[in-house]
Parts: structure tokens; sequence; C-alpha cells
């Protein structure tokens, strides 16, 4: 089988691993400002922020969280990307079409439009989201600088057949913010890599740092080839990565390794077509 060639061949991307504090969108929003103007000068394309990064597992006044994101958020990131022409993305608490609040990876291209946005669709009952928020319904791609990407974020990590989906949607990168406890960080080191080793793309992955109540996250972001070769790794505080991405090694494993042409969806009755993106 052959697959799909793109025309991007480098993407430089930048995982802000940042603490958040519960509840204040303002404090939040301007750690998130220094974060984006640092990737700028290390000439990152585009900078992941962690799920959630503007107020964390605030879940009980999700609804003015939601509106305040709409309307002073969104817009200053919008404002941010277009000043300095870099693509932003993380995962915020928005209300759809209907008022339902969501957790809702949105995704702004160099010129502060939107090009990529994502509703969690796995709801993670230990943080109480299935009280609080509505879970999404569709698994978009996107183009990120000529190149197909998907986004995923936190708990869906455990649930490989929507990465798969993304694979045989053409995707070469995922983004993945995350809120990920530190009592499970080898849970997390691991998916990381599976994810990106199973599918033949880059993951990139943001995890939040520090302490909200009783629990402590575990950062360790994470930027990983698609051979499963972690190109870079945080520990467990504040931290910026920055690596450039070379889209070519995504040909090389699925060239060498045929795992998306050699599946036999008619055993295991995975119903999933491979998409012939160009």
């Amino acid at each position: 089988m052959t697959h799909p060639r793109q025309s991007a061949a480098r993407l430089r991307v930048a995982t802000a691993q940042m603490d958040v504090q519960l509840g204040n969108p303002n404090v939040n929003l301007e750690r998130a400002r220094g974060f984006v103007a640092d990737a700028h000068e290390q000439r990152a394309d585009v900078v992941l922020l962690p799920e959630l990064w503007s107020t964390g597992y605030d879940l009980e006044h999700a609804d003015a969280h939601a509106a305040g994101n709409q309307t002073v958020v969104l817009p200053a990131l919008a404002s941010l990307a277009e000043r300095y022409e870099i693509c932003i993305a993380g995962s915020l608490l928005l209300a759809d079409n209907l008022g339902r609040v969501r957790n809702t990876a949105v995704v702004h291209g160099p010129n502060g439009t939107v090009i990529g946005e994502y509703a969690k669709i796995h709801l993670f009952a230990l943080m109480a989201e299935n009280r609080y928020l509505a879970a999404g319904d569709t698994t978009p791609t996107f183009s990120l600088h000529g190149c197909t990407a998907a986004s995923a974020i936190c708990y869906d990590l455990r649930f490989p057949e929507l990465f798969r989906s993304y694979a045989l949607e053409g995707a070469r990168v995922v983004l993945l913010p995350a809120e990920w406890p530190a009592v499970r960080v080898a849970h997390w080191r691991t998916l990381v890599t599976a994810r990106a080793i199973e599918n033949q793309y880059f993951v990139v992955a943001c995890n939040r740092a520090g302490t909200s109540g009783s629990t402590t996250f575990a950062g360790h972001s994470m930027i990983v080839d698609p051979w499963g070769k972690v190109l870079a790794e945080a520990g467990d505080g504040e931290a910026l990565l920055v690596e450039t991405l070379e889209l070519g090694r995504v040909d090389e494993a699925r060239s060498q390794i045929d795992i998306l042409g050699d599946r036999r969806a008619d055993i295991y009755g995975a119903n999933f077509q491979l998409a012939n993106h160009q």
C-alpha cells in the first residue's frame, strides 16, 4: 500500500508546560502570554498549552468560565497568534451552539483565525467531567502549516481507537493537551509513546505542572516521533520544550512497516477506511 505524502517538510513545535491557578483566567492568561512569546523567540510554528489551561478543573463554575473564555480568552489568543504569527493550541471550557459546556481544544492559526476545534469525547469521571460537561461527538482533522493534524485531550490517550482513526484520516501530528496526575506518570509516558509507535506519527503532548487541591500533576510533557523516539521530555516543573519535527519520518516509518495497510479490519471489525489526503 502507498501512503499519501504532504508538502510540509518540517514543523517546529513547542509545549508550554505551565502551572495553572484554579479558577483564575487572568493570571493564567498572563502566564500563557509569556510562554507564547518565548516560543516565538525560539521560532516555533505552533505552541501547545495544557488542558483547561485558563481555569483548571474549576468545573463548578463551568458556565461562567465558558462565557469568559468566549468573550475574553479566545480574542486574546487570536490577538497573540496574529501578533507573533504563530499557531496557538490548548483546551478550554467552551459552550457549543446548544449551550452545552465542553472541554474543547482550539487551535488558532497565525492570522488569528480558528483552524481546528475538537471537543473531548471521553469524559473523565474521576475529575467529575461527566457531571458538569457534555461530551464531544466528532473527531475532525485540520491543516497545520500544510500538514494534516488532529487533537486529543488527556483521558483520550487511553482510547487507541481515536488515535487510529486519526492515522486513517491522514494525520501526521496529534496535539495532546493534558492535566495528567503524577501518581500515574508511568501510564502517561508509556501511552504517549505507544500512540506514536502504533500510528506512525508525531505525538506532541503538553501536560500541566503544579498542584491543585490534593492533586499534583505530572508534567513530563513529551514530543515523540513516529518510531517512538522521545525527542524531548520535560521534568515536573514549568518548562518550554521546542523541537523541529521532520515530517518525512512519517513516510519513512509507514513505508518500512506498513501497519495501516496490514490491518485485518475484516477480522476484528474496525470499520475504518484509509483516507487519501493529498
